[in-house]
């Protein structure tokens, strides 16, 4: 079904943890084969891989930087749970970020925003839009601060699931993903490669919690972060303990 390490597996759903630069889904507009988290061809209408060991319906979406935890069920009525629980906000999804700056940020905090996003031919981009009711939230703390490199890591569980949400959320509040070539500093980044050796974007989906569809109990899958990120973090004097 996928060439991503397992996380979790059973007879009902699928948990693999993507690596960076692994689509979640191909992009059906390329003219050429993309690596998907999934094997075999998609479906884009009913979101679902047909793989050569069954189909699997796709329950989220990771950015192609992004790494971490993806969601596949294995059946149409698991599925539907699923997405259910998506639409209800009663799953849990947690990111690891490393921010340039934030030295004022509070231990921890809720972030409220109306986040607009705009197609433009290959071209995603998601904007602010001040002065009206909030439709993307988050809440953040923080677990390391290093001032000597001006970075500090955080955990953010986003409680909707917008386009680039935590990304344009956290440059709005000038604390920008480290590696964020889109939404962060080219310069900051130039500087961060050579300082700490943050290559790319800094952004790790390591948890996601959600009750069981058919078991009813509750459900959590962690990925740890991948080596990559943990030399920045240790280039950066950071601990990053339960990473």
């Amino acid at each position: 079904m996928t060439r991503c390490d397992i996380l979790h597996e059973d007879r009902f759903l699928i948990v693999v943890n993507k690596p960076h630069g692994v689509l979640s889904h191909p992009n059906p507009k390329a003219g050429k084969p993309q690596a998907a988290a999934f094997e075999g061809s998609y479906d884009q209408d009913r979101r679902c891989f047909k793989t050569a060991a069954g189909i699997v319906w796709l329950m989220h979406r990771l950015d192609q930087d992004t790494s971490g935890v993806l969601l596949g069920a294995k059946d149409e009525k698991t599925a539907a749970a699923c997405r259910a629980a998506f639409e209800a906000e009663l799953v849990r999804k947690k990111y690891l970020a490393l921010c340039s700056g934030g030295g004022a940020l509070k231990p921890e905090g809720v972030w409220l925003d109306h986040l607009v996003t705009a197609h433009a031919g290959h071209q995603v981009r998601t904007t602010v839009r001040h002065g009206v009711r909030p439709n993307a939230e988050a809440k953040y703390r923080v677990m390391e601060v290093n001032a000597l490199n001006r970075v500090v890591l955080i955990e953010v569980e986003l409680i909707t699931g917008k386009t680039h949400q935590i990304r344009v959320q956290a440059a709005s509040r000038q604390i920008p993903l480290v590696g964020d070539d889109v939404y962060g500093s080219f310069e900051l980044n130039r500087k961060l490669r050579k300082s700490i050796l943050a290559k790319r974007l800094f952004l790790h989906a390591h948890e996601l919690s959600l009750k069981h569809p058919a078991s009813g109990q509750q459900l959590t899958v962690k990925a740890p972060l991948p080596p990559d990120l943990s030399a920045v973090l240790e280039a950066a004097g950071m601990k990053a303990v339960g990473c």
